[in-house]
């Protein structure tokens, strides 16, 4: 199966797929962190080529509802671009796809996500609320112990909060990424935990 990876650099979903001895590629404007067939370039350039399954994490800054608090004219305009941008997958001919964000502007001016899902469910010690919009491919069944079973008991944060505000409590790494700048916490926060990589591949790599 060919498979492109929309707005990856880590190549961490890449790779679970080219384990499992697809063809797949990751695209974004970054280079990749780790060897593998990548495209660094406008993802757009290369939607209209023949892929068999797309998953796409398409930048979430200007959709995600934890940035409203910040909102202005400025801000609005750059939504709407993200929104316009979320939405070039969407409407793609690719016959089998999934589009991550979190909770935010999407789920109110596209539709409901099909799944939500946290890492925790797919055997990674943290918890990310993250979206998922299907086309074409089942909901993704949760993963405890190598076992595929419906359960979902959150895990304990690993993690004490050293900031200001919340110092002391216990959170999870999702929520306090540090000794980064604000560019390379986004980053971080944007990579797929290898859990769930697993899970995509191993669930719909075999469609």
């Amino acid at each position: 199966m060919k498979v492109i990876v929309a707005c990856e650099f880590s190549g961490i979903v890449r790779e679970a797929f080219a384990q499992k001895g697809h063809d797949a590629w990751s695209c974004d404007l970054e280079a990749t962190e780790q060897p593998g067939q990548h495209i660094q370039g406008d993802v757009l350039e290369v939607l209209g080529e023949k892929w068999d399954l797309m998953i796409a994490h398409p930048p979430c800054t200007y959709l995600s509802c934890v940035g409203n608090r910040w909102m202005d004219d400025e801000r609005r305009v750059l939504q709407l671009e993200a929104f316009e941008f979320f939405m070039k997958f969407v409407n793609s001919d690719i016959p089998k796809w999934c589009i991550e964000n979190p909770m935010g502007y999407v789920n109110t001016h596209y539709r409901k996500p099909d799944q939500t899902i946290h890492p925790f469910h797919f055997g990674d010690n943290d918890k990310k609320r993250t979206c998922l919009w299907l086309k074409g491919l089942p909901k993704l069944t949760w993963n405890k112990n190598g076992k595929f079973e419906d359960s979902r008991k959150e895990p304990e944060p690993l993690y004490i909060c050293q900031g200001e505000k919340c110092k002391g409590r216990k959170i999870y790494r999702t929520e306090g990424i540090k000794g980064f700048s604000k560019t390379e916490r986004q980053k971080e926060r944007s990579k797929t935990f290898p859990g769930i990589a697993r899970a995509m591949s191993e669930q719909w790599g075999e469609l």
